[in-house]
């Protein structure tokens, strides 16, 4: 089990559901649909990170290797990215900061592709 991963995971996943909730709750009257649409976006990519870093979490390095805690950092960088780029746009209409969604993007997606080179180099039996 890698304890950090799993940590970062679980209060990722926690912050999505206040997050959604509060879109769902307060944000309606304030923000157009589209930018509320774009909210939820964020919302969705942080829970859907959230729960591949408890999964990596809950089964640590063992047969994955390295590589699992390298997908997992790509994770959480890119979700930082790419979600928090897009709670600032919507909350604050900061639209400089856009720039920075497709970095994080391109970051969860590399961490995917990382995820999927360990799991090809995983030695069978091991972990």
């Amino acid at each position: 089990m890698n304890r950090g991963l799993l940590l970062i995971g679980a209060l990722s996943a926690a912050i999505a559901v206040a997050l959604g909730a509060f879109g769902a709750h307060s944000l309606r009257a304030v923000l157009s649909a589209e930018m509320l649409a774009v909210f939820e976006t964020g919302v969705r990519y942080q829970m859907y990170h959230a729960l591949a870093l408890v999964a990596l979490g809950l089964a640590g390095s063992g047969r994955l290797g390295r590589l699992a805690t390298v997908a997992g950092g790509l994770f959480v960088a890119g979700s930082v990215c790419f979600s928090g780029s897009l709670y600032l746009l919507t909350l604050a209409g900061t639209k400089g900061i856009g720039l920075v969604t497709p970095l994080g993007g391109v970051m969860l997606l590399v961490g995917w592709l990382v995820l999927a080179v360990a799991a090809l180099k995983a030695a069978p039996g091991r972990g």
